[in-house]
């Protein structure tokens, strides 16, 4: 069964900084599109960033230049470095690991990015 866990979230002061990582485990990780996603009290959940096992990458146009997705595939694991972060990017981080062409996915449980004074 494919576990994905989430680490690295926390509080940061506006302007700071935070590394996610996500591990997945129960796969083969190579199968698998990476993705981070977002959600805030209220509001749906939106992609912010993607990668394939070969590299590309999709960034959403609110944190490009600010946010960098990138993955170890001996290791297992999908990153998201986040930079110069405001309020507006606080929000639940989910990672997201989906089969290209195909609806299946799997979800981690989160981890929470709080960007306060």
């Amino acid at each position: 069964q494919v576990q994905l866990v989430e680490s690295g979230g926390g509080l940061v002061q506006p302007g700071g900084s935070l590394r996610l990582s996500c591990a997945l485990s129960g796969s083969i990780f190579s199968m698998y599109v990476m993705g981070w996603y977002r959600q805030a009290p209220g509001e749906q959940r939106e992609l912010v960033a993607s990668i394939t096992s070969g590299g590309s990458t999709n960034v959403a146009d609110s944190v490009k230049g600010r946010f960098t997705i990138s993955r170890d595939n001996a290791k297992k694991t999908v990153y998201l470095e986040m930079n110069r972060l405001n309020p507006e990017d606080t929000a639940r981080y989910y990672c997201n690991a989906r089969v290209r062409t195909s609806a299946v996915g799997y979800w981690g449980q989160g981890t929470q990015v709080t960007v306060s004074l």
